[in-house]
């Protein structure tokens, strides 16, 4: 590969290989909340997302380790698997119980594949494009989030709910089968064994990665929100596809994903982060306030471009300031807080909400208040001191 570029034979792969994966399990997403409430689960909407973060984020510290001794392939073979079995089951899960049980199984998949990826592609990319690369991947992740939740809809109601989640399935075992016979980067090897599955205090977290690791958690917030209400939302606002709002939203956010990168790589990660957590802010005071459905997916738009500026921009940051032999770990880190953020958004959603939709316009404010939190670190002498990238 050529010393200063970041496609690669590989990196499509990998680019190919998240696609199908994040379509994979935001394929099932709108349809979930409805099918909970069938089994009379109602009440338990804001698990949906919060149990597949809880199990995702007590994770990474495992993949992390293992990505770092055992290698990044082995660990997104994983992931995907977990993934495409999960699909399967999904159609066994009779009741409440089962239901929620199997969210937390499916969990284990995100907590695994991203890890393994981010950490290959730290190895495979020059220090001064790693945020174009990250835009590049995130572009591909995002057009499977965006492709997924307006797929699995129509499945379901084209068909029914059991061939939307055997169509999940195939589309993450696909995501497996693009990674076999992928080349491993990790230079030293580690045959794997039960030591690989002890985890040390000094393995979960990664302290030189908590300013990009904290503002993923403060940018995400929403999202978990978002996506424990949305499906009912649209349902208020007579969307046919409970899925639009997401199609919307990562349209817009591949639109500024690679120029976002880019921007990091030549102004910072801060300045751009300082951007996209603005937009963020603003849309959720919209969000607040949408009752046609127009507002609602301009809405989506301006809140993609925010996610799409903050997002590649973080994951680049994260690679800055890990050390070259616990990439692995930094990414995990990041995850962790990722997975707190996400999780932490759906709970409080879902504890607001209340299935009274009268309290919508409080959980985007609260929402509003965390991104605002993550603002103003950005100002602070921690972010200042901070080295601007690692080179190593």
């Amino acid at each position: 590969m050529n010393n200063n570029s970041i496609y690669s034979f590989q990196f499509g792969l990998l680019c190919l290989s998240g696609l199908l994966f994040f379509g994979s399990f935001n394929m099932i997403i709108p349809e979930l909340p409805s099918h909970l409430s069938s089994m009379g689960g109602g009440a338990y909407k804001g698990l949906i997302i919060a149990l597949f973060t809880v199990t995702a984020g007590l994770s990474r510290p495992f993949s992390g380790k293992l990505a770092d001794r055992v290698g990044r392939v082995p660990v997104m073979i994983v992931g995907a698997l977990v993934c495409g079995v999960a699909g399967l089951m999904y159609p066994l899960a009779g009741s409440v119980w089962a239901f929620l049980l199997l969210r937390l199984f499916h969990g284990f998949s995100t907590g695994f594949k991203p890890t393994g990826t981010s950490a290959y592609v730290a190895d495979i990319i020059p220090a001064n494009r790693r945020g174009e690369a990250m835009g590049v991947l995130g572009f591909f992740g995002t057009v499977g989030m965006a492709m997924g939740p307006a797929i699995g809809p129509v499945i379901a109601q084209q068909f029914s709910l059991d061939v939307m989640f055997y169509a999940s399935s195939f589309a993450a075992v696909l995501s497996v089968l693009i990674l076999v016979g992928m080349k491993e980067t990790l230079k030293e090897k580690e045959k794997l064994s039960w030591d690989h599955f002890v985890i040390q205090k000094n393995e979960i977290y990664e302290p030189k990665v908590f300013a990009p690791a904290f503002m993923m958690m403060v940018s995400v917030f929403a999202f978990g929100a978002i996506l424990t209400v949305m499906p009912d939302i649209s349902d208020q606002l007579a969307l046919s596809n409970r899925g639009l709002f997401f199609t919307y939203y990562t349209v817009a956010s591949l639109m500024v994903r690679i120029v976002a990168g880019k921007a990091s790589d030549k102004f910072g990660r801060v300045p751009v982060l300082k951007l996209g957590c603005s937009i963020i802010f603003i849309s959720l005071l919209l969000l607040a306030n949408a009752d046609t459905s127009v507002l609602l997916l301009a809405t989506g738009v301006l809140y993609g471009v925010g996610a799409g500026l903050c997002s590649p921009t973080i994951f680049a940051w994260t690679i800055d300031l890990s050390d070259v032999d616990h990439r692995g770990r930094g990414m995990a880190t990041m995850y962790i807080f990722l997975e707190i953020g996400i999780g932490s958004g759906a709970l409080l959603g879902g504890w607001i909400y209340g299935n009274e939709f009268s309290n919508i316009p409080m959980i985007f404010y609260s929402c509003a208040a965390v991104v605002s939190v993550g603002f103003v670190y950005l100002f602070s002498r921690t972010v200042r001191n901070l080295p601007v990238i690692n080179e190593a």
